[in-house]
């Protein structure tokens, strides 16, 4: 399974990087508004960073205005994925962005049907939100398991990319079901590489270690 940074801080990536744990990106405008920074200044700086996938949100909600911009955002670099709404306007242009050879991410997926749609359409990934059903009752990961026995079915290219990822049980969920990508703000990245017992035999090998005789020197 690859892991994406869901982040459009430079030094959040910077660091999964250092970690081997980068495998591409994923940004959407919220996660712009957060670095207080323009766009294409964000992107450009990720793009000179990650060799992986960038995936970049357009922010029109009429299928040419989508276009429009993705064909713009394309020009960023040969890594780049456009982000697109699960909408029927979305579709539209997801449809057409792959008859130009232009990988696309189609976001805010909330049920199976939606992602069954992005993948006739073409779409190059899927992103379900499996934090925000959560959040109102319902069990996002049941979400991805739906979506990974349709695309099985019939043998879709789409790649399953979990997203809304909230903590590192969704990341084991999502590895068990076989989810081709999650995308895991960096917080999580962390809690992931801990454990209480880790840091409590680790303390106490090195109070071990205290005890053994030394050379002298």
């Amino acid at each position: 399974m690859q892991f994406f940074i869901d982040s459009a801080d430079v030094g959040e990536i910077k660091k999964a990087l250092a970690l081997g744990l980068c495998d591409g990106v994923t940004t959407n405008p919220s996660l712009v508004a957060k670095t207080g920074r323009r766009f294409a200044d964000v992107l450009k700086e990720i793009v000179a960073l990650v060799p992986g996938p960038i995936s970049a949100e357009v922010t029109a909600t009429d299928a040419e205005g989508m276009l429009k911009e993705a064909r713009e955002l394309a020009k960023f670099g040969p890594q780049i994925v456009i982000k697109v709404p699960l909408l029927v306007e979305g579709l539209r242009a997801v449809k057409a962005l792959s008859q130009e050879g232009v990988k696309t991410n189609v976001t805010l997926c909330f049920s199976a049907v939606q992602a069954l749609l992005a993948a006739k359409a073409g779409a190059t990934y899927i992103s379900p939100f499996v934090g925000r059903l959560d959040d109102i009752s319902q069990d996002g990961m049941q979400l991805i398991g739906d979506i990974l026995q349709i695309y099985r079915n019939y043998r879709f290219d789409t790649k399953v990319l979990v997203a809304s990822v909230r903590h590192p049980v969704h990341v084991l969920q999502a590895a068990k079901l076989g989810a081709d990508v999650a995308t895991i703000p960096f917080s999580v990245v962390d809690q992931l590489a801990k454990h209480p017992l880790t840091d409590a035999g680790l303390k106490k090998f090195l109070a071990d270690w205290e005890k053994v005789p030394k050379e002298a020197k």
